[in-house]
């Protein structure tokens, strides 16, 4: 693997170019979200409590606000009665696809060695 020249540097603040990208797109609640708007489409906010049902409702909405505010969910407001909101992902969210196409073969190819490796660690006592 060869690591990007920008993130070579001798000045330990200067971060690598994905670092900004792993900040938004793979905080906690980031991926599950992005992924059930791509995989399920536009969605009201009960359904997607609904489908990541280890979220609370506070975090739920506060997450939605800055993937809005990032660009990758478009909100829309249905002034009705009673109103109705809808989350979608963005065009620029539908860019990630890609990479969470990526990150899922990695998965599924790796997670088992991953496990085995963690497994075989905590065996030979090196666990802190």
């Amino acid at each position: 693997m060869t690591i990007p020249e920008a993130c070579v540097s001798p000045d330990p603040e200067q971060a690598c170019p994905i670092s900004p990208v792993v900040d938004i797109v793979f905080s906690r609640w980031t991926t599950p979200i992005l992924w059930a708007l791509h995989e399920f489409g536009r969605q009201r906010f009960v359904e997607l409590e609904r489908r990541i049902s280890t979220i609370t409702p506070k975090v739920l909405t506060q997450r939605l606000r800055q993937l809005e505010r990032d660009g990758l969910v478009v909100r829309t407001y249905h002034p009705e009665v009673p109103p109705r909101v809808e989350y979608e992902i963005s065009e620029l969210g539908r860019t990630l696809a890609p990479l969470f196409a990526t990150l899922a073969d990695w998965s599924a190819t790796h997670l088992r060695s991953v496990d085995q490796a963690r497994e075989a660690y905590d065996a030979a006592g090196r666990a802190r």
